[in-house]
C-alpha cells in the first residue's frame, strides 16, 4: 500500500477561475428575461439569480401562461408572452431553459433582438446549428454562453495546475463519466422530438470536460449507444476519443445507472481522480486524489458555488462589452461548437444496441 498524506488546499497553486460574485460594486446588475419555465429554472437557476447581486429578474415567459405567472409571482417579476419578452427594452439578457430542441432557435431570436444569451446546455442539437448561433453572436458582438456550471468550479483550475506543474508527467489517458438513475416517465428527456436522449443531456458533460483538459482537436474513434426499441432514443452510451497529442480518452453517459459524476487523468508518473466533478453542491469541499508509485495524496479544496460563479461570470462579460473580440468569450463559443461536433461524431459512429427501455 502506498503511503498517504493530505496536502492543505493553500499549498496547491492554481490559476484563477471565473470570478465569483464580487458584489457588483458600482456596476448595474444585468437585467434578465427568463425564457422557459423548466423545473431546473424553478429549483436552481432563478433562485440563484434572485440572490446574486449582479443579476436581476425582470420577466418570465413560457409555453404555458399559467406556469409563467406562477414563476412571476414567486420571483417578483413580470409575466410575459415569449415574443414580447424579447422586445422589452428593460431586458439586457435572456436566460433560456426551454427543451433542447428549441435552444438554438430561441438563442438566435434573442440575439437578433439585441440580447445577450445564457442558454442551458446544449447550445443546440447539431454542430451546424451551434455554428450558426455562434456566428450570429459574433456578428452582433453579444455574449453567448452555455450554462455549463461545472466549468466555473475552481477544482478544475487546480487539476489544470497539477498537469501544468508536471505532477502527472506526460498525459496518457482521460476517463469521464456522468450517469444517473432512470427519470420519471413523463420527463422531456425521454421525448426525441424535444431533443431528449442521454447523449445531449449527460454525455455532453464528460465530452466538455475532455475538451477543457485536453484542448481542441479531439476526434471520435468509436462509440456505442443503448437505444430504446420503440423510437431509437439513446438511454446510455460510451465513446472513445483521441487528442492531437495522442492522449486517449473514454467517456460514459446515461440515465439507467446508479449515480456517478467523475473524471480521472492517467499520466506517466501518476493518476489523478476527481469525484463529484459535474454537480458538486455549493457546500461540498472537493477532494482530488493523486496516486503516484510510492504514495497517495489527497488535496481538500474550498467549497465553491459554481452556479453563482456562472451567473457572475456571465454578468461580468456583459458589463465588460466587446464580446466578439474577447479571447475568453471566443473560447466559450469555440468550445460550445467543438462539443456539438463531438456529439455529431458520436451519433454518426455509434454501434446501436437496441433495448426495450
Amino acid at each position: 500500500m502506498p503511503a498517504q498524506r493530505t496536502t492543505p488546499p493553500q499549498q496547491l497553486s492554481a490559476p484563477a477561475g471565473p470570478a465569483p460574485d464580487s458584489g457588483g460594486a458600482g456596476v448595474q446588475p444585468v437585467r434578465f428575461g427568463a425564457l422557459g419555465t423548466s423545473s431546473f429554472g424553478w429549483r436552481r437557476v432563478l433562485p440563484a439569480m434572485a440572490l446574486c447581486s449582479q443579476t436581476e429578474i425582470v420577466a418570465v415567459a413560457g409555453r404555458s401562461p399559467e406556469r409563467a405567472q406562477r414563476f412571476a409571482d414567486r420571483f417578483g417579476c413580470a409575466s410575459s408572452a415569449t415574443e414580447a419578452l424579447l422586445e422589452r427594452e428593460d431586458i439586457d439578457a435572456v436566460y433560456i431553459s426551454l427543451p433542447p430542441s428549441l435552444h438554438g432557435e430561441w438563442a438566435a431570436r434573442a440575439l437578433h433582438a439585441g440580447k445577450h444569451v445564457l442558454v442551458e446546455k446544449p447550445i443546440a442539437t447539431t454542430a451546424a446549428e451551434a455554428r450558426a448561433v455562434v456566428a450570429l453572436a459574433e456578428d452582433r458582438d453579444l455574449v453567448l454562453r452555455e450554462n455549463f456550471m461545472f466549468l466555473h468550479h475552481p477544482q478544475h483550475d487546480a487539476v489544470a495546475a497539477m498537469i501544468a506543474q508536471g505532477r502527472l508527467g506526460g498525459l496518457r489517458a482521460f476517463r469521464g463519466a456522468f450517469c444517473f438513475p432512470p427519470l420519471p416517465e413523463q420527463d422531456i428527456r425521454y421525448v426525441p422530438e424535444l431533443g431528449g436522449g442521454a447523449l445531449l443531456d449527460a454525455g455532453v458533460y464528460p465530452l466538455r470536460a475532455a475538451t477543457m483538459l485536453l484542448g481542441p482537436g479531439l476526434r471520435v474513434a468509436g462509440a456505442t449507444t443503448r437505444v430504446r426499441r420503440s423510437d431509437g432514443l439513446d438511454l446510455s452510451g460510451q465513446a472513445l476519443l483521441v487528442s492531437p497529442s495522442g492522449v486517449l480518452a473514454s467517456v460514459e453517459f446515461g440515465f439507467e445507472h446508479a449515480y456517478g459524476s467523475s473524471y480521472s487523468l492517467w499520466g506517466e508518473r501518476a493518476k489523478l481522480a476527481v469525484d463529484r466533478a459535474f454537480t458538486p453542491p455549493a457546500g461540498h469541499q472537493p477532494v482530488l486524489e493523486l496516486e503516484e508509485q510510492d504514495h497517495a495524496e489527497k488535496f481538500t479544496l474550498p467549497a465553491a458555488d459554481q452556479l453563482n460563479r456562472s451567473l457572475a461570470g456571465f454578468s461580468e462579460a456583459v458589463a465588460a462589452g466587446g464580446a466578439a473580440a474577447s479571447p475568453l468569450e471566443a473560447r466559450w463559443r469555440q468550445d460550445a461548437v467543438a462539443t456539438m461536433e463531438l456529439v455529431d461524431a458520436v451519433r454518426a459512429q455509434a454501434v446501436r444496441v437496441t433495448v426495450e427501455g
